[in-house]
């Protein structure tokens, strides 16, 4: 990720914008401190198509899939997109809640999708994730961390932690070690 990269009104200049409606403003006074890691691919097991962006801008086209008629009401966001290239892109600004964590719980908190960032990587909770996902999830995550104080790198979460028993990403694919190290060499 370019060193230039920076938050301007929670949008981070110098990658792709893909605004979706699917957010609601944060409660007043609140930032975000939670960074929750979660993965997708649609069609499940597909990759390098423009699903998941219509998906996140409810334009998918369900009847190009059986998969999609499952998910045709849900309406849903994350903040960010980490594709399988490395190439980020953002659907809310930082500053409104976006729809990814669902019912949800941290640290005896509900409503997690008020008081956190939400970053989807292309792929599935059981496949490993590309070097490419990595080095961009990092270079994303200390820019986040740097632009908000409340944010730190011991708040950083998968989706399964915030709702256990519901959710399962990013699962075991994920390299939560080799993460850490790329976020706590700020």
């Amino acid at each position: 990720m370019r060193a230039n990269l920076h938050i301007k009104q929670g949008w981070i200049q110098g990658i792709e914008h893909v605004p979706s409606e699917n957010h609601d403003k944060r409660p007043t006074g609140q930032e975000p401190e939670v960074l929750v890691i979660h993965c997708i691919s649609l069609p499940p097991g597909e990759y390098g198509g423009s699903e998941i962006c219509e998906f996140f801008q409810n334009r998918l086209d369900c009847s190009t899939h059986p998969y999609f008629e499952k998910i045709r009401s849900l309406r849903v966001s994350s903040h960010f997109l980490i594709e399988r290239s490395g190439r980020i892109v953002q659907f809310v600004s930082t500053e409104h809640c976006a729809w990814h964590a669902g019912v949800s719980e941290y640290l005896g908190r509900a409503a997690v999708n008020e008081f956190s960032i939400g970053i989807e990587l292309e792929g599935l909770d059981d496949t490993t994730f590309e070097d490419a996902q990595y080095d961009a999830l990092g270079g994303l995550s200390r820019v986040l961390i740097e632009a908000y104080p409340r944010l730190m790198s011991e708040s950083v979460v998968g989706h399964s932690d915030i709702a256990s028993g519901r959710k399962t990403d990013p699962g075991p694919g994920f390299d939560w070690t080799r993460y850490k190290q790329l976020i706590t060499n700020l």
